[in-house]
C-alpha cells in the first residue's frame, strides 16, 4: 500500500500534494479543475463576453436614432450633428417647411447633387432643390431666399466645382452666407477634402460634417434622413 509523504515531504504545494503517491491522485483532480478554470468577466456594456466596447471602432448611436437602425456613426460626427439635430427638433412646429435645403454647385446639379437629392427623397425627406423648385423666369436669388426660409436643415455639397464658385463669389457663396448665419449647416465633403475647404472658406471649413471618404453616398443619406426626423 503506498505511503503518504505528508509527514516527510509535507502537502504545502499542490505540486507537492499532487506527487504524493497515496494522495497524489486526488489532488491531481483538483489541480486540474482549477488549472482549467477561466473567469470571464463583464465588459463595460454587460455582455459579459469580456471584450470592452469602450474605445473600440469609436462608433456611437445618437439619440435621435430610432430603435433598430442599422446606421452607425462616429463619435465625431454625432458632435457634430447634436447642435443640428437641436435645431431641427425647435424648429419642427414651424408649418410649411422642407425638411432640408440642398445647396450645390451648378456643375454638379445633374452629378453628386442630384444623386444626393434622390437619395434623401427616397427615404421620404422633402428636399428644396434648385433644379425642380427655381421656375423659369423667377429671379433665382430670390427663390434661394424663399428656400432658405422655409428649410429647417441647410446641407453643402461641397465639391471641386463649388470650391471653385465660391472663389469666384458666386451664387453658391450668398447661400452659404446665410446658411452659416442661421447656424443650420451640415457640410457633405465630395471628391475634396476639408483641408481644402478651410484654404477656400475657412468659416464653413470650422463646420464639422460628413464625408464620402467615410461613407458613401447612400449612408450619408440615411444619416442625414434620420437627423431631420422628427
Amino acid at each position: 500500500m503506498a505511503r503518504c509523504t505528508a509527514p516527510v515531504r509535507g502537502h504545502r504545494t499542490a505540486s507537492a500534494a499532487a506527487d504524493c503517491p497515496a494522495c497524489g491522485g486526488r489532488y491531481r483532480g483538483h489541480r486540474s479543475s482549477y488549472s482549467s478554470y477561466s473567469p470571464s468577466y463583464p465588459s463595460a456594456g454587460g455582455s459579459g463576453t469580456g471584450r470592452s466596447s469602450i474605445g473600440g471602432s469609436g462608433s456611437s448611436r445618437p439619440r435621435w436614432s430610432r430603435a433598430g437602425s442599422s446606421v452607425m456613426y462616429t463619435d465625431a460626427q454625432v458632435r457634430a450633428l447634436t447642435p443640428i439635430r437641436n435645431n431641427v427638433e425647435q424648429r419642427a412646429s414651424l408649418p410649411d417647411r422642407r425638411d432640408v435645403f440642398l445647396c450645390h454647385a451648378w456643375d454638379d446639379r445633374s452629378g453628386a447633387a442630384k444623386e444626393l437629392h434622390d437619395l434623401l427623397e427616397s427615404r421620404g425627406v422633402s428636399v428644396w432643390f434648385s433644379e425642380k423648385d427655381v421656375a423659369l423666369g423667377t429671379s433665382l436669388l430670390r427663390e434661394i431666399d424663399k428656400g432658405l426660409a422655409k428649410s429647417r436643415v441647410g446641407i453643402v455639397l461641397v465639391t471641386p466645382a463649388l470650391l471653385a464658385r465660391v472663389q469666384g463669389e458666386g451664387i453658391a457663396d450668398k447661400e452659404l452666407s446665410a446658411l452659416l448665419a442661421r447656424d443650420l449647416l451640415v457640410p457633405i465633403v465630395h471628391d475634396t477634402t476639408y483641408e481644402a475647404l478651410r484654404e477656400v472658406s475657412p468659416l464653413l471649413g470650422s463646420r464639422s460634417g460628413l464625408s464620402t471618404t467615410e461613407d458613401s453616398m447612400t449612408d450619408i443619406a440615411a444619416k442625414l434622413a434620420e437627423l431631420v426626423t422628427v
